[in-house]
């Protein structure tokens, strides 16, 4: 059976989202981040840059986020998009985890847990968020999705930090991005994302962010 190694964090809850859109029955293993255990030797046999998500599918194991969704909807042959559309699926799909992603991330970073405020990152990373978000908005001016006419991982892997865009650049945030605002709000009527968000209601992970945590998180921060 596949293992579906997750913590309720933005790329885990991308996986979250497919695995509940194609009906795959999965094993669901919590590795809790603020208690460190993704730094644990027997995580980092499964992946060795030590960060959530990963799955192991009897066997082939596949770590980030992107690459999971790749290969299960290559696996169900779901999600995909018209053939015709690939270039344009991998192209976005890409952008979101070089570009959307990361910038994302540090956005919140330096606008939340930095231990100092430092103008220039927060500028840096929250503008460069922003323009994510514009170059998204402009994509789904026309277009119901963000490849093609139809649902693809393009979508499910947007949808997993544009769910979080509060942080990101605040509460009305979405307010500034008419399209993405409507796409938004379309994906989250799917039955899948309330199945998705409800993923670990039974499993209490770690919230404190104490001292353990944040050396759990930032490890280079405690280097000797």
């Amino acid at each position: 059976m596949l293992i579906f190694y997750f913590h309720p964090t933005p790329n885990p809850m991308k996986v979250a989202l497919l695995l509940a859109e194609s009906g795959l029955e999965y094993q669901l293993v919590a590795v809790d981040t603020l208690k460190g255990e993704q730094h644990s030797p027997a995580f980092k046999a499964i992946n060795p840059n030590g960060k959530l998500p990963a799955i192991n599918d009897d066997g082939t194991i596949v770590f980030d986020s992107n690459a999971i969704l790749l290969y299960l909807a290559e696996k169900t042959n779901t999600f995909l998009g018209k053939p015709e559309d690939k270039g344009q699926l991998l192209s976005w799909l890409m952008f979101i985890a070089s570009g959307l992603g990361p910038y994302s991330g540090q956005a919140v970073h330096f606008q939340k847990a930095a231990p100092e405020e430092i103008p220039y990152a927060i500028n840096r990373y929250r503008h460069e968020a922003e323009r994510h978000y514009q170059v998204l908005d402009k994509q789904l001016e026309n277009s119901e999705f963000i490849v093609g006419d139809s649902y693809t991982i393009v979508d499910i892997a947007a949808w997993g930090w544009i769910d979080k865009y509060a942080p990101v650049l605040g509460d009305s945030a979405l307010e500034k991005y008419p399209n993405l605002n409507r796409w938004y709000h379309e994906i989250n009527k799917r039955p899948a994302v309330a199945q998705a968000r409800a993923i670990n209601k039974d499993i209490a992970f770690k919230s404190e962010m104490d001292e353990i945590a944040l050396k759990a998180l930032y490890p280079q921060n405690y280097h000797a």
